[in-house]
C-alpha cells in the first residue's frame, strides 16, 4: 500500500498511451500543415505523403489507446483482485476486535472504494504519467527540429504544467480527508436506516432519519464543492499555460523565415501539447484521492490483531467423540486494550453439550462466546481445546471447529447454494437440501421457483427474519463443524417462531455442542444446562456466574 504499483505490464501501458498521446499530438500539427499547403493549391502528388501521415495518425491513436486500455485495465483488475484477497485475509485476525466503533458500512466502503481507489491510481496515476511525459518529450524535440525557440516553448509547457500538478496534488490533498469521511458517513447513515427501517417507522423516527440523511449528504456536497474550487483553479491554469505557449509559438513562427504551412504547424503543437499534458492534473486527483485511501485502509490493517494466529505447538489431537471439550479457567477478556468485559470466570462445556448464557447487558456474555469462537483472546486465565490451549494453536484449526449464528445473519445476494456453499464449499446438492430440511426450511424449499438455484437477497426472492435466521442455521448444520455458537440467533422473531427455530436445531445438533447467548427465555428447557451472568459492577468487580 506504501507506493504506487509499477509493473512490466504498467509501463508497457504507459508506453502505448504515449504513443496514442503523440500520434493525437501529431495528427493535429499535421493536419494543420495540410489544411493552409492545400489552400496553396498545390500539385495533389505533392500532398499524399502528409495525407497519408494524417490517415495514419488518425488511425493509430484509437488502436494505441485501446491497447493502453486493454494492458493497463488487465493488470488493474487483475491487481485489485489479488489485493481484495489480501485484505480480507488480513481483517480475519482483526474481526470484530479490532474493528472498534466501525460499522459494516464503514468496513465496506474501506474493503471496496478505498481499496479501489488505491487500485485505480495505476491507471488514472501512472500510466497517464508515463504517457504525458512521453509525448511532451517526443512533441518538443520534434518541434525543436523545426524550430528551437518553438521547440523551447514547448518545453517550458512541460515545466509549467508539472508545477501545477504540484499545486494541484497539495490542493487536492487539503480537502481529500473531509471528502472521504463525509462519503463514508452518507454510507454509515445509509446501512443504519435501511436496516432499521421498521424500528423507525414504529417510534416515528422516519423524518428524523431522513434528516440525518439529508445532513450527510448535505456534508459531502459542501466538501466537494470546496474540492471542486481547487480542481478548477489548476484546469483553468493549465489553458492559460496553453493560450501563452501558443501565443509565444505565434509570436516566434511569425518572425521565422518557415513558410506558411511550417508555421502553423508551430503554432499548433502547443495547443496539441497542452491538451495532451491536460491529463496531469486529472492524475494529481486520483493520486491524491489513492493516498488518503491508502492511510484510512492503513488505520484499518495496521493493528495488532486480537487473536494470535501462529500457534507454537504440533496442533489439535484427534477428539475421540469428534466433538473437542472446552474450558476456561480464570479467564478475563476485553474489547478495548486495558479495559475487562468478562471475567475472571471458569466455564467447562463438555462434548455434545447444550448451554445456555443467561444474564443481564454487559454481563459478558458475548464476550465469553467472542472468547470461545476466538474473535477475542483472553487477557488473563486459560483458554483449552481438549486440554491444548488456543494460543499453542492456529487460529484456523480453533475457528474451524465452531460454526456461529449471530442476531443478524446475513444473507448473500445470490442463489441459495451459493448462500450455503459459504460454510460447506465440498458439500455436494443432495447433503446442501438435507441441511434446509434440518433446519425446518424443507416446505420454503420444496416452494422455491428455481430449487437450490433461486436467487435470494437483494434482486432476488426476499426472505422473512424467520426464513433469515433457519438460513444461517442450515449454514451452521452444513458446516459440519462440532461446535455451533448462537448470539441471540431468536432475538427478533415472536415466540412460537424462535421456539420453532430452536426446536429444530436442538434435535439435528445431537453429538454437536451448542452455547447460546439469550436475553429472552426462549428455547431453555431445551437446553442440558443454563449458566446465569451476573452484572459487573462499575469498578470491574470479579465475575461471578451461577450455574
Amino acid at each position: 500500500m506504501r507506493h504506487l504499483r509499477l509493473d512490466r505490464g504498467l509501463i508497457v501501458a504507459g508506453l502505448l498511451g504515449g504513443v496514442a498521446t503523440a500520434s493525437g499530438i501529431a495528427l493535429t500539427t499535421t493536419s494543420g500543415w495540410l489544411i493552409v499547403r492545400a489552400d496553396q493549391r498545390p500539385q495533389i502528388m505533392l500532398l499524399l505523403t502528409t495525407i497519408v501521415a494524417v490517415r495514419t495518425f488518425g488511425l493509430a491513436r484509437p488502436v494505441f489507446r485501446y491497447w493502453e486500455r486493454l494492458r493497463s485495465h488487465d493488470a488493474a483488475l487483475g491487481d485489485l483482485a489479488e489485493r481484495r484477497t489480501r485484505i480480507y485475509a488480513a481483517l480475519i485476525p482483526l474481526t470484530p476486535a479490532r474493528l472498534g466503533a466501525r460499522g459494516r458500512a464503514d468496513v465496506l466502503t474501506g474493503v471496496v472504494d478505498d481499496l479501489t481507489d488505491v487500485v485505480e491510481a495505476s491507471v488514472r496515476v501512472t500510466v497517464p504519467a508515463i504517457s504525458a511525459l512521453l509525448a511532451g518529450v517526443l512533441a518538443a524535440v520534434l518541434t525543436a527540429l523545426v524550430d528551437p525557440y518553438v521547440g523551447l516553448v514547448v518545453a517550458a509547457m512541460l515545466l509549467a504544467v508539472a508545477g501545477v500538478a504540484v499545486v494541484a496534488d497539495r490542493l487536492e490533498s487539503r480537502s481529500q480527508t473531509t471528502v472521504l469521511a463525509a462519503r463514508a458517513e452518507v454510507a454509515r447513515v445509509a446501512q443504519l436506516t435501511a436496516d432499521h427501517t421498521d424500528e423507525l417507522r414504529s417510534i416515528g423516527g422516519t423524518e428524523t432519519a431522513a434528516g440525518w440523511m439529508r445532513t450527510a449528504h448535505a456534508t459531502l456536497r459542501d466538501a466537494v464543492a470546496r474540492q471542486a474550487h481547487g480542481r478548477s483553479l489548476s484546469a483553468a491554469a493549465v489553458l492559460v499555460i496553453t493560450g501563452a505557449g501558443a501565443l509565444a509559438a505565434a509570436a516566434l513562427a511569425a518572425s521565422s523565415d518557415a513558410s506558411t504551412p511550417v508555421r502553423a504547424l508551430l503554432v499548433l503543437a502547443p495547443v496539441a501539447t497542452g491538451e495532451a499534458l491536460g491529463v496531469l492534473t486529472d492524475a494529481t486527483r486520483a493520486l491524491a484521492r489513492a493516498r488518503a485511501c491508502r492511510e484510512r485502509l492503513d488505520d484499518l490493517l495496521d493493528q495488532e490483531p486480537a487473536v494470535a494466529t501462529r500457534g507454537r505447538g504440533d496442533g489439535l489431537p484427534p477428539s475421540p467423540t469428534g466433538t473437542p471439550r472446552l474450558e476456561l479457567r480464570g479467564v478475563t477478556a476485553g474489547w478495548v486494550p486495558g479495559r475487562t468485559d468478562v471475567g475472571p470466570l471458569d466455564l467447562t462445556i463438555e462434548p455434545g453439550e447444550h448451554v445456555a448464557l443467561t444474564g443481564p447487558n454487559g454481563s459478558g456474555k458475548s464476550t465469553t462466546l467472542a472468547v470461545l469462537a476466538r474473535h477475542l483472546d483472553p487477557t488473563a486465565g486459560s483458554y483449552t481445546v481438549d486440554g491444548t490451549d488456543v494460543t499453542d494453536l492456529d487460529l484456523a484449526t480453533v475457528r474451524e471447529l465452531v460454526a456461529f449464528v449471530d442476531d443478524e445473519p446475513h444473507v448473500l445476494a445470490g442463489s441459495l447454494r451459493a448462500n450455503l456453499a459459504l460454510a460447506a464449499p465440498d458439500a455436494d446438492d443432495e447433503a446442501l437440501r438435507d441441511s434446509l430440511r434440518q433446519a425446518g426450511l424443507d416446505a420454503w424449499l420444496t416452494g422455491l421457483p428455481g430449487g437450490l438455484d433461486t436467487r435470494i437477497g437483494t434482486g432476488g426472492l426476499g426472505v422473512s427474519g424467520g426464513e433469515r435466521t433457519r438460513l444461517s442455521i442450515a449454514r451452521a448444520i452444513a458446516s459440519g463443524r462440532p461446535v455451533i455458537l448462537l448470539d441471540e440467533p431468536v432475538a427478533h422473531l415472536d415466540h412460537p417462531t424462535a421456539d420453532a427455530v430452536l426446536a429444530d436445531l436442538m434435535r439435528h445438533a445431537r453429538g454437536r455442542s451448542v452455547i447460546m447467548v439469550t436475553h429472552h427465555g426462549v428455547g431453555l428447557e431445551r437446553m442440558d444446562r443454563v449458566v446465569t451472568f451476573e452484572t459487573r459492577g462499575v469498578d470491574r468487580a470479579p465475575q461471578r456466574i451461577a450455574g
